[in-house]
């Protein structure tokens, strides 16, 4: 038994440490100068540690920019693909609708579609708007694409909340709304926040849509402007600084997951045993 709790626990460090070595490998580059980057034979740790690359990054280039955009459009969208889950979620499973449980699947099978077959299709019905290099053209392109994720969610916390509650609150005269907002939500509440911090996760990392969505410099998120940071000439590639950008913006959303890890994994687990 003993030995069986070695071989788990060894697995798990191997596996952690194979998760993490990327991350660790952009940490150390990115508190390396430009000559150490090129430097023969490679250094794995640090010689001569630098922050100059992140002052580079936020003083000279305008990454802190590229950062509010994503915040701005992660965030919205994550509001309001949650708002509509949250309701769509609720007529699905107390609304009485035929065929619901059917209609959540298909909704949840068309998340399974390829990003690259959307493109286009958004592409034009976001330019029919007039919405390219506006941030509410890709917010709504998130919100709706986050939107059965959230659905398949919020469907499973609300089919789990007691009938008892409701049925009391309907002999107090209470209306279906009445009772969603004053009863179903709030008590719904730690759901919701788990579908809200996984579409912001998705929304915050999303690269494609961004990249055609939004051409102009000042428009553009934090992936896209990690992946046009370019150097003096074409030639050279600011090694350094991409790698300061990408721990600039991977640890936010790490320590966002840690803080909600139980209730990201309740969300995901919800109704998994009684289906």
């Amino acid at each position: 038994m003993a030995r069986f709790k070695f071989l788990i626990v060894a697995a798990a460090a191997l596996a952690a440490a194979w998760s993490l070595a990327p991350f660790l490998w952009q940490a150390a580059s990115s508190v390396k100068s430009t000559a150490e980057i090129f430097r023969t034979p490679i250094t794995y740790w640090p010689r001569h540690w630098t922050l100059t690359n992140y002052g580079d990054l936020f003083f000279v280039r305008p990454f802190a920019r590229y950062i509010a955009n994503s915040l701005l459009i992660a965030g919205a969208s994550s509001i309001l693909s949650c708002a509509a889950a949250a309701l769509a979620a609720y007529a699905l499973t107390r609304l009485g609708l035929a065929k619901a449980v059917l209609l959540a699947r298909l909704v949840l099978l068309a998340a399974l579609l390829p990003p690259t077959l959307l493109v286009i299709p958004l592409y034009k019905v976001i330019q029919s708007m007039g919405l390219i290099n506006h941030p509410l053209g890709l917010i709504l392109c998130y919100a709706t694409l986050n939107l059965p994720l959230a659905l398949w969610l919020l469907t499973h916390a609300f089919r789990q909340f007691p009938l008892e509650i409701e049925e009391a609150a309907k002999l107090d005269g209470f209306g279906s709304w009445a009772i969603f907002w004053r009863f179903i939500l709030p008590l719904s509440l730690p759901a919701v926040v788990t579908s809200a911090i996984l579409v912001f996760i998705f929304s915050w990392n999303e690269f494609l849509l961004a990249l055609v969505l939004m051409t102009q410099d000042a428009r553009r998120t934090a992936p896209v402007g990690i992946a046009m940071l370019s150097g003096v000439s074409s030639y050279e590639i600011p090694w350094n600084q991409i790698a300061a950008a990408v721990v600039a913006t991977t640890l936010p959303i790490v320590a966002l997951v840690l803080a909600f890890e139980r209730r990201i994994v309740e969300g995901l687990t919800a109704g998994a045993v009684k289906g």
